[in-house]
């Protein structure tokens, strides 16, 4: 079968993939399509250190071929968005509804992948690798979707989504009436603008060097855009209620806590280097202010997938304006240089 590989040096698409039957508490998925998101990319440049040869991506959506001993909450011929999140279901932080902490949905890499005559094992990224035909997950992964979402669009709510909106909601519960700040309008960045939206905040600054994208940043729930955090001020003069850095560099991430108020949150959504620091004022925090951290928007994603499909359904989520551009996975490096150029929000593999 098809799939884009990652050997370590270069990164193409090879039809000689394989993978294995789905076991016990597993489900086996026909994936229809794949978001490319910067974390695939960051794999290749090295930013997000990761085993090779691996089978990259991890946002997918697809229909479910088989299922294993024990799983009963899917079945074969179910449409299903997929999350990335392993987790156990039975450890503390599990039990807490706080599956993001899950330890054993962090750092295992498994191999249910191998490749060519001599079937040689091939690791899965993010416990997902949807830049497959086919792939295996963990029961809790695959998250049963109406038929009448398309599989392009219902492919963004297991990474995107779940991170940006989940960010605003899970994380920060952003409330009615605050302030909201997003560094960034790519397609984390966008999905913090929308739940922002939901959350009934008042003012939403989206901050983004490139002024054309301020039509798609309006679109998504800002209120204000701007091409530089300088202007912030102007707007907020006592300080942003919450600043959500959504391009992961150090620089940004100092903007993001100078620009809070009283009480003020700064949510750190990009990922730079993993050796990277960055550093602020130690004085500027004791204003009650907090900078957090936030793994995959603290999502819980049987509930939160099952829940952005429903407020798409109701109109209330923008799903399809994510998708800039669609491409056959056999384009993959298209699709790549538009991701790498910032041309566009989210890039689609279809299989």
């Amino acid at each position: 079968m098809r799939g884009v590989l990652f050997d370590g040096k270069r990164v193409r698409v090879v039809d000689d993939l394989a993978v294995r039957e789905p076991g016990p508490g597993e489900v086996l998925v026909a994936i229809a399509a794949a978001g490319l998101c910067h974390s695939d990319l960051s794999v290749v440049d090295g930013t997000i250190p990761f085993p090779a040869p691996v089978v990259l991506g991890h946002e997918g959506a697809g229909v479910v071929e088989a299922v294993g001993v024990g799983v009963t909450h899917v079945a074969p011929g179910d449409h299903v968005a997929l999350s990335t999140l392993a987790h156990c279901g039975t450890c503390a932080e599990c039990d807490r509804g706080r599956p993001t902490m899950c330890r054993q949905a962090i750092g295992r890499p498994g191999k249910p992948f191998t490749r060519g005559a001599g079937a040689d094992p091939v690791y899965q990224f993010a416990a997902n690798s949807a830049f497959a035909e086919r792939t295996v997950v963990k029961a809790v992964q695959a998250v049963r979707i109406p038929e009448g979402i398309p599989l392009t669009s219902a492919a963004l709510i297991g990474c995107g989504v779940l991170t940006g909106v989940g960010a605003v909601l899970n994380r920060a519960r952003v409330d009615r009436g605050d302030s909201v700040v997003v560094i960034g309008t790519g397609g984390i960045g966008l999905n913090v603008l929308q739940g922002a939206r939901l959350a009934g905040a008042l003012t939403v600054v989206a901050v983004d060097a490139n002024p054309a994208k301020e039509a798609v940043a309006r679109r998504f729930g800002a209120t204000d855009f701007l091409t530089s955090a300088e202007g912030v001020r102007e707007l907020l003069p006592a300080g942003a209620d919450h600043v959500f850095e959504c391009v992961g560099r150090v620089e940004l991430i100092r903007q993001a806590v100078d620009l809070l108020g009283r009480r003020g949150q700064a949510v750190l959504l990009g990922v730079p280097p993993a050796t990277a620091e960055a550093s602020f004022l130690v004085s500027s925090l004791y204003l009650d202010k907090s900078i957090l951290g936030c793994r995959y928007g603290s999502s819980r994603p049987q509930r939160d997938i099952a829940l952005y499909a429903e407020l798409y359904r109701r109109g209330r989520l923008l799903l399809d304006e994510l998708v800039t551009a669609v491409f056959p996975v056999e384009d993959f490096e298209k699709a790549r240089a538009e991701a790498e150029a910032g041309r566009v929000a989210r890039a689609v593999l279809t299989f």
